[in-house]
């Protein structure tokens, strides 16, 4: 059946597995400056809006280190990142549970890489009753054709694909709330941006 039930700020919660530095090394169908603002970018505004985060790292004291500092600046101070061994995230009993702890079934996931870290959670999320949502702008992977491969998969699967600002404006809901003007801040927009320097300067002008 279809999933058209919106994401609001009381049903979805945002997992984020393995957005480490080793890993990032390794991304081509995105640069990593685009990659670490879009993913920083989720975080801050999910945590605006209320959105409980779940965080991942494999093997962070060996091969593919620890999660990228951008990030880490923007996660909740109380927040325990989930180091594992498992390559799915959601085979962990850990993450299962901390997502599980949150009491949403809707879940945005963002991973590195596409195909892997965010497929595989996505599709057993899904098997569990949860709806999974994928922002591909927030992942990255390591060729052209993981991309379109991982993309394909999720699809099949019936996992919603998306890109990060769509998924937060649509957890925002309202554009008078009064939460809008810093969750778009968030987000980091070139072209919202661009729109608010814009308006300024018509109130200015009168």
């Amino acid at each position: 059946m279809p999933n058209t039930e919106f994401l609001t700020a009381d049903n979805a919660a945002v997992l984020l597995v393995d957005h480490q530095i080793g890993l990032f090394t390794g991304v081509r169908d995105i640069t990593v400056a685009e990659l670490k603002h879009n993913v920083t970018a989720l975080a801050k505004a999910a945590t605006r809006l209320g959105l409980p985060l779940v965080v991942t790292t494999t093997a962070a004291d060996g091969m593919w280190g620890p999660l990228i500092p951008e990030l880490v600046d923007v996660l909740p101070a109380d927040l325990t990142v989930i180091d594992r061994s498992t390559v799915n995230a959601w085979h962990d009993e850990r993450v299962r549970a901390a997502v599980d702890a949150t009491g949403r079934r809707k879940l945005i996931v963002a991973g590195v890489s596409l195909e892997v870290c965010a497929a595989f959670p996505s599709i057993a999320a899904l098997a569990e009753g949860y709806d999974v949502y994928v922002p591909v702008d927030a992942c990255g992977t390591f060729s052209d054709t993981k991309r379109e491969a991982g993309l394909l998969r999720l699809q099949q699967a019936g996992v919603v694909v998306s890109d990060y600002a769509s998924l937060v404006v649509e957890v925002l809901a309202d554009n008078a709330s009064p939460l809008a003007g810093a969750v778009y801040g968030d987000l980091d927009m070139p072209f919202a941006t661009l729109v608010g320097q814009l308006s300024a300067a018509f109130a200015k002008n009168g």
